[in-house]
C-alpha cells in the first residue's frame, strides 16, 4: 500500500482573519510567480496547530502525531506546566537549538503565517527563525528576519509570503542556548490561488518524492540529488540512478545544440566509484538518458547537465533510440499543445539483453547494473500553477513498463502500458504522494488508453 504523506487530520478552512502583525516579513521567490491573470478564490486557515493534541515529555528528537499532522519535534516538547507560556493547556518547548519540523506538505501555498512565542519562566532572551521548504523538505529557505523573544507574554508574528503549490514549515531556535522558548498557535494562511497561462519552471519532484530519498551520506542506496534540471535518487551499490524526476514546459526548452560528451558525476560523495562513459564502451548497452537532453535545451549549460552518469542506465539499443525515443517525443507532443507534465522513470531489476546477445546484469565489471526494464510515469497538467492541487480523477497518467531488450517494439510503446498501482506494487514507491489520496486512488488504478502520437 502507498504511505501517506499528507496528513489533513483536524484542519478546517475558515475565513482568513489577519493577525497582529509585529513585523511583515517577506522571503525570497519561489516557483509559479510569473504573470498571473485572475483570483480563483479567497484565502482560508489552511494550518492551525496549538499543540493541544500530542504528548512529548523530552526534548529528544522525535515524531509527533498532532492535530495537523506529522511533526518532528528536535530539542523540544509539548509543555503543560504553569511556567510554560501557552494560551490553552499546551505549547511548544524549545531548547538550545531546538526545531519544530512539518513532515507533510500543504497543496496551496502560503500567504502568511503567524506564530505566538514568550520565554519559558524567567528565563533569558532567545530568538527564533522560521524557513520553508517548497521540495518536501530537501532544502529549506529562510522566511525573513530573525524573531528576538524578549518577554514573558505571548506574542503573534506574521510572516508574510506569497508561495504557491506545496510547501512545509520549519520553526527554528536560533540563540538563548539553555533558554527555553515557548512556541504556540502556528497559523497558515493558504495562497488565494491564481491562474496562470504562462509556462513557467516548477519544482521537478513538485507530485512527490517517491522512495523518500534523503541527501544523507549514510543513505547511500537511496542517496537524493538535485541537479536542478531534475532531481534523482542514486543507487551506489547498482551505480545508476533508482529514479529521476523532471517537470516539463516550454520554459525549459530553447534551441541550444545537443551535447556530445558525458561527464562522471564528482558531486558523488568521497570513496563512492563515479561511473564513466568508458564504462560502458563496448558493453551493447546505450548510455541512455532518464530526463532526456531535449527537455533540456534551454542553453548549451543546462544540456550538458543531462549528460552526467547519475542520469544514465545501460538500455538496449533499440529500447533508447526507437521506443523510448518515441515516448519522449509524444512528451514534448503535449506540451506543444499546450500542457506542463510531471515525468519520473527509474530501471527495474536486473538483466537486459543488448545488442551484443544474451542477457547481462552487470557491465563495468559488475560496478553498473543492467535494468531488466524502463519504466516512466508521465502527469499531464493544462498550463497553470499550483499544479499539485489541480490534479483530479480527470487528469490523464501514463505509466509504462517497457522491456530493456532488442525485440522490444520499436514503434509501439503504448503497449507496454501499466497502472501506477501496478508499478508502485513492482518497486515499493509511492508516486504522487503530493496529490489528495482521494485522486490518487482513482488515476493510479487506472490504466492509460489515450493516443500515443
Amino acid at each position: 500500500m502507498r504511505k501517506v504523506y499528507l496528513l489533513a487530520l483536524g484542519l478546517s478552512l475558515l475565513a482568513f482573519t489577519s493577525c497582529q502583525k509585529e513585523d511583515s516579513l517577506v522571503p525570497a521567490q519561489y516557483n509559479e510567480q510569473g504573470n498571473v491573470d485572475n483570483v480563483a478564490r479567497t484565502a482560508a486557515i489552511a494550518l492551525t496547530e496549538g499543540f493541544e493534541t500530542g504528548t512529548k515529555t523530552s526534548y529528544a528528537s522525535a515524531t509527533v502525531t498532532l492535530a495537523s499532522g506529522s511533526w518532528t519535534m528536535a530539542d523540544a516538547l509539548i509543555g503543560t506546566s504553569t511556567s510554560d507560556r501557552k494560551s490553552g493547556l499546551a505549547s511548544a518547548r524549545l531548547v538550545n537549538t531546538g526545531s519544530l519540523t512539518m513532515n507533510f506538505n500543504l497543496l496551496n501555498g502560503a500567504s502568511s503565517v503567524s506564530i505566538q512565542s514568550a520565554k519559558f519562566g524567567t528565563d533569558a532572551n532567545s530568538s527564533y527563525e522560521l524557513w520553508s521548504s517548497t521540495n518536501s523538505g530537501s532544502t529549506w529557505t529562510k522566511v525573513g528576519n530573525t524573531v528576538t523573544v524578549s518577554g514573558t507574554t505571548l506574542v503573534t508574528t506574521n510572516f508574510t509570503l506569497n508561495i504557491t503549490g506545496n510547501v512545509r514549515f520549519q520553526v527554528r531556535k536560533v540563540s538563548g542556548g539553555a533558554a527555553r522558548l515557548n512556541i504556540d498557535n502556528i497559523q497558515v494562511t493558504d495562497n488565494p490561488g491564481t491562474t496562470s497561462t504562462t509556462p513557467t519552471r516548477d519544482n521537478n519532484m513538485a507530485l512527490g518524492n517517491p522512495s523518500g530519498a534523503t541527501n544523507l551520506v549514510a543513505n547511500e542506496n537511496n542517496f537524493l540529488m538535485d541537479k536542478q534540471m531534475y532531481t534523482l535518487s542514486y543507487n551506489r551499490s547498482r551505480g545508476i540512478p533508482n529514479w529521476v524526476s523532471w517537470h516539463l514546459s516550454p520554459a525549459w526548452k530553447g534551441s541550444a545544440p545537443r551535447s556530445t560528451s558525458f561527464t562522471t558525476d564528482n558531486t558523488l560523495p568521497t570513496g563512492w566509484y563515479r561511473v564513466t562513459t568508458s564504462d560502458y564502451t563496448n558493453s551493447g548497452f546505450d548510455r541512455g538518458h532518464m530526463c532526456p537532453s531535449e527537455d533540456r535545451d534551454f542553453s548549451s549549460t543546462e544540456n550538458q547537465i543531462t549528460f552526467t552518469m547519475t542520469n544514465v542506465v545501460p538500455q538496449a539499443p533499440i529500447n533508447n533510440q526507437q521506443t523510448w525515443r518515441l515516448l519522449e517525443e509524444y512528451c514534448r507532443t503535449l506540451m506543444n499543445a499546450g500542457n506542463e507534465l510531471y515525468i519520473v522513470c527509474g530501471g527495474r531489476g536486473n538483466g537486459g539483453t543488448g545488442s551484443n546477445g544474451g542477457t547481462t546484469n552487470w557491465i563495468a565489471t559488475n560496478k553498473v547494473a543492467v535494468p531488466a526494464s524502463v519504466w516512466k510515469v508521465i502527469v499531464v497538467l493544462p498550463t497553470g500553477s499550483n499544479d499539485a492541487s489541480r490534479v483530479t480523477t480527470s487528469t490523464r497518467v501514463i505509466a509504462v513498463n517497457v522491456p530493456n531488450t532488442q525485440s522490444v517494439s520499436p514503434t509501439n510503446w503504448g503497449q507496454y502500458r501499466v497502472s501506477v498501482d501496478a508499478l508502485e506494487s513492482l518497486l515499493g514507491y509511492d508516486f504522487l504522494a503530493n496529490v489528495p489520496t482521494t485522486v490518487q486512488s482513482v488515476i493510479e488504478a487506472a490504466v492509460d488508453n489515450g493516443p500515443t502520437q
